[in-house]
């Protein structure tokens, strides 16, 4: 099955409510995942800590869009376990080549320490993963990147699973049908992730997200 995927097939699958994973880097195989408890972020009730937000505010970190999309996949692949195989890797690369996937990436100088990517689709944005090589770098890109889609058009975060990181943020668990129907709603929205050119402010990022949790 994992040869005759491809990048078409895939944005097909997200549309449909199901995203790949491999078992293993090693293993060539993909199969289809389609939780009946589904992830999702709020876009109006993400949670910044008191500490983080401070945090954001002092701008440790250099954030960027999509400077280094290869280097986000890579930097969340790279741990004991992961489901991202060389495949994935490839076919999520053919999507940003095609303006379908996204990365947000805090760089400390000329290091990426931490970053997000994902898939979009209308106004659906399909978070695939996450990493971090320095305290608070995936919250952050996490922060920046709520923010864009709020000011790009988009009505749906899928975090495909929920962790206690996420939870911690505001991450909430609804059913399949309920997810499918948000899917459904968001695939008309005309929701562009380069609408805002300008990477903003620390202070403006905490302060749009504070006054819509």
């Amino acid at each position: 099955m994992s040869d005759s995927i491809t990048p078409d097939l895939l944005l097909h699958a997200y549309a449909s409510g199901v995203f790949p994973m491999a078992e293993s880097r090693d293993d060539p195989e993909i199969f289809w995942v389609d939780p009946q408890r589904r992830g999702i972020m709020p876009l109006d009730g993400f949670h910044i800590s008191r500490s983080l937000a401070r945090k954001i505010r002092q701008e440790p970190f250099q954030i960027r869009a999509n400077t280094d999309f290869r280097g986000v996949v890579a930097g969340c692949a790279d741990r004991k376990d992961t489901w991202i195989n060389d495949q994935i890797t490839e076919l999520y690369a053919a999507l940003h080549e095609n303006g379908h996937a996204h990365s947000i990436e805090a760089w400390d100088g000329t290091k990426l320490i931490g970053g997000v990517y994902g898939v979009t689709l209308g106004g659906a944005f399909f978070g695939e993963s996450m990493f971090s090589r320095a305290r608070d770098a995936s919250k952050i890109a996490l922060a920046y990147l709520v923010d864009r889609l709020r000011a790009c058009g988009f009505t749906l975060f899928d975090t495909q699973f929920i962790t206690l990181h996420l939870a911690s943020l505001g991450a909430m668990e609804i059913r399949r049908e309920t997810y499918h129907q948000a899917l459904e709603n968001a695939l008309l929205v005309d929701a562009d992730f380069d609408r805002q050119p300008e990477v903003p402010s620390g202070h403006d990022v905490v302060q749009r997200n504070t006054q819509t949790s």
